[in-house]
């Protein structure tokens, strides 16, 4: 079973910055790809960024160019940061993991941009 701990959101002002992160901690750490998921309020759950175990990387449209998606797979952590952060960026982030034994969810955090 592997567990997801999210940090790092919080409020910020529009074009401001934030980098979230996301420990995986414990058994059967065989961790393939990694990424981030947002959930707006009243919208569906939508594909931010995943990185591989290579490290390749995937955005959609609407962040490229200001959020970048890393890992460290010695401490089995991804980051996102996120610069020149919008209003619509405002969202529940969830990380994502996939693994040969199965598929999980952190628990979220809320990132708010508003002035």
């Amino acid at each position: 079973q592997v567990q997801l701990v999210e940090s790092g959101g919080g409020l910020v002002q529009p074009g401001g910055s934030l980098r979230l992160s996301c420990a995986a901690s414990g058994s059967r750490l065989n961790i393939d790809d990694m990424g981030w998921y947002r959930q707006a309020p009243g919208k569906g759950r939508e594909l931010v960024a995943t990185i591989t175990s290579g490290g390749s990387t995937n955005y959609v449209d609407s962040v490229k160019g200001r959020f970048t998606i890393s890992r460290d797979n010695t401490k089995n952590t991804v980051y996102l940061q996120m610069n020149s952060l919008k209003p619509e960026d405002t969202a529940v982030y969830y990380c994502h993991a996939r693994s040969y034994y199965g598929v999980y969810w952190g628990q979220g955090t809320q990132v708010t941009v508003s002035s």
